[in-house]
């Protein structure tokens, strides 16, 4: 028997004991993925035909038109990056930032320090505004910090998903015009959820993802840019050093030409038109009316038990919710205990708020009364079992 041949024998032997694949069902109550709509994962299990076939060119059309009204905007360059939400985010820093160049980040949570990261790593002339994990920035300290440091791009996160903070955005764009700035947005936990005002508020660049407020399974990353981001991209000295993102090659796919670029994920565009469809059916004002009035009666039946939120209620982001962990809890073992006997996953928390909070999402198709008044009731029956000491009280 040759070697070839040995292994072959050899893993066959080995691997004859799989059975078929199963996943046990969840309710996905964490920082996310959330759970995808129904009919986005028949969408998703439809026939894949090919990236360059008719009707799936004319498929990305509605993806487009369906993304535009999502973002509230009317930019030419808008689609479904392929790849997760960190591929569009480092998507915005490859594309317009050069070498030297300064971008100024507002960093109150993990994911603005991953915009640091990768800035950093193409080389960029990075500043850094910061403030604690729960707290927002004032309109104020944003435009001071513009004016004097003079940067080519801002980026803040907008629904930050480590701390459960929403920052305030209404303003900012025209402080970036005024000071020759590209205003970037971090809205991968508000798209399809919250308010988000791309052209009213004069944001220039934009990405999000697919696995929370547009009920899709992980794998894209919704993107945007204006007129004014395209004029810094064509401008650039160099060339985009990330080949798969570089976004003036992707336009030619995406844009009238259709020029094949990378082979693209079909049945994740099946899934994201189906999502973003039924977005469009229920309405943006109507989606973003259920988001907070589910997030509302999730805090206010938190309080209710006596448990303490993490962030005021003046900046708490309604997709995710950051409650304190009671002192006398352990909270992985009551988040294992709702995961192992109830199916329900719920997250920890990120960085420096690990081991002091959970993470609660309410996200798109999850965002619903019932699934509120079921975590609730759990909270209620199973949170002393989870008491360090048994005589002890939250």
């Amino acid at each position: 028997m040759t070697e070839a041949k040995l292994i072959s024998s050899l893993n066959e032997e080995n691997l004859s004991h799989f059975s078929k694949t199963f996943v046990p069902s969840r309710l996905l109550l964490g920082p996310g993925p959330s759970n995808a709509h129904p009919e986005v994962l028949n969408a998703l299990s439809l026939n894949p035909i090919g990236h360059l076939d008719e009707a799936y060119i004319s498929l990305m059309s509605d993806v487009q038109q369906l993304l535009r009204y999502t973002w509230q905007c009317n930019n030419r360059m808008t689609l479904p990056m392929s790849g997760t939400g960190s591929a569009a985010m480092e998507a915005s820093i490859a594309n317009f930032i050069e070498e030297g160049e300064k971008i100024l980040i507002a960093k109150k949570g993990y994911f603005g320090e991953r915009l640091v990261d990768m800035a950093t790593r193409y080389k960029a002339d990075v500043s850094v505004i910061e403030k604690p994990w729960g707290e927002s920035f004032s309109y104020e300290e944003i435009k001071y910090e513009i004016e004097t440091k003079k940067p080519a791009i801002f980026a803040i996160v907008h629904a930050e998903t480590s701390s459960g903070v929403l920052q305030p955005l209404d303003g900012i764009g025209d402080i970036c015009r005024k000071n020759n700035c590209l205003f970037l947005v971090d809205a991968v936990t508000s798209l399809g959820a919250l308010e988000l005002l791309i052209d009213k508020w004069k944001i220039d660049l934009a990405y999000s993802c697919s696995q929370k407020g547009l009920s899709c399974p992980p794998g894209l990353s919704p993107f945007t840019m204006n007129d004014r981001a395209e004029e810094k991209l064509s401008s650039r000295k160099t060339k985009v050093p990330n080949w798969y993102l570089d976004l003036s090659l992707l336009n030619k796919y995406w844009g009238s030409d259709r020029v094949y670029h990378h082979t693209a994920p079909v049945n994740m565009n099946f899934a994201i038109r189906e999502g973003l469809r039924l977005i469009a059916n229920e309405g943006l004002e109507n989606v973003w009316h259920r988001h907070n009035t589910n997030a509302k009666k999730l805090w206010n039946g938190l309080e209710s038990l006596g448990m303490e939120l993490h962030v005021s209620e003046d900046y708490r982001l309604p997709t995710l919710t950051t409650v304190k962990i009671p002192p006398a809890v352990d909270g992985d073992g009551f988040r294992n205990h709702l995961l192992r006997n109830f199916g329900i996953e719920i997250g920890n928390g990120l960085g420096e708020l690990s081991g002091k909070v959970w993470r609660i999402g309410l996200m798109g198709f999850n965002s619903s009364e019932e699934n509120v008044d079921r975590l609730l009731n759990l909270f209620d029956t199973e949170l002393k079992k989870y008491s360090i000491f048994e005589s002890s009280t939250f």
